[in-house]
């Protein structure tokens, strides 16, 4: 989706009139309100950005900043300096909230994508699908749990290097091998896998990668491949690559970089 340019108007609004969207925005962390608190400079606070739709004050930027001068105020309401924009549907208003640069702290590669997700962004939804086709979910929340995955900027970026098809293809062997293991989707087991599916896809067999990954428990794999020198993925596909080999001649495959 495309975004417009909106003009927009700085007005003051009373705080129990600001509504914070759960559907994209990240949760509150009383750490950074009270560290905002604790060093609260009027002069160069930035006024949230909100998206008057349907009669309501939506914020899409700035849930701190108000909790922040609400803190400041004693907790009780009061009117605060907003920048409003006009005509943004959810969907644009999430795109933005996931975008947003400048002052605003960093989001998280999972609120990011909760965020791209509520506004229809085509590749994360792509991402979401090829991921949930292999038996896993998207961790937005970095809470560690079975079938889950945590690092989703590493799985993005192996989805945006190898497409769809080897993407699943890797992630189905690691779920089948160690049934979801947390300790199986870590970031270099998932690389590791996925350089190994794509730099021998047409000669190696899938049945055997999964039996072969199963003999041995995650964290060995982790131990090993951080022993070796050299970049993550080649480190951990070269482990992956031993696994698979085994002692077997007929099912051998060669080193490739």
């Amino acid at each position: 989706m495309r975004l417009r340019i909106y003009p927009y108007k700085e007005i003051a609004i009373n705080s129990a009139f600001l509504e914070i969207p759960a559907e994209y925005q990240r949760r509150l962390q009383m750490s950074k309100v009270k560290q905002m608190v604790a060093e609260f400079n009027g002069i160069i606070v930035n006024p949230p950005k909100v998206s008057y739709r349907d009669g309501r004050y939506i914020v899409i930027d700035g849930q701190h900043t108000i909790v922040c001068l609400k803190t400041l105020n004693g907790g009780k309401d009061l009117f605060i300096v907003c920048r409003v924009y006009t005509g943004l549907t959810k969907e644009e208003e999430a795109l933005v909230f996931a975008e947003q640069t400048g002052a605003s702290t960093p989001l998280s590669a999972g609120a990011k994508l909760r965020a791209k997700l509520v506004g229809q962004d085509a590749e994360s939804h792509a991402f979401l699908a090829a991921t949930e086709a292999a038996g896993l979910q998207l961790g937005t929340d970095h809470v560690r749990a079975s079938h889950k995955i945590i690092c989703v900027s590493t799985a993005l970026k192996e989805f945006q290097q190898y497409g769809p098809d080897i993407y699943t293809e890797g992630l189905r062997a690691i779920t089948e091998a160690w049934e979801g293991d947390p300790d199986s989707l870590r970031v270099g087991i998932i690389q590791g896998v996925m350089r190994f599916v794509a730099l021998y896809r047409d000669e190696y067999k899938y049945d055997r990668l999964v039996k072969r990954l199963a003999t041995v428990y995650p964290m060995k794999l982790v131990r090993d491949a951080d022993a070796m020198s050299g970049a993550v993925s080649y480190r951990y596909m070269m482990q992956v690559l031993k696994l698979y080999n085994g002692t077997s001649k007929k099912n051998v495959l060669p080193v490739k970089f």
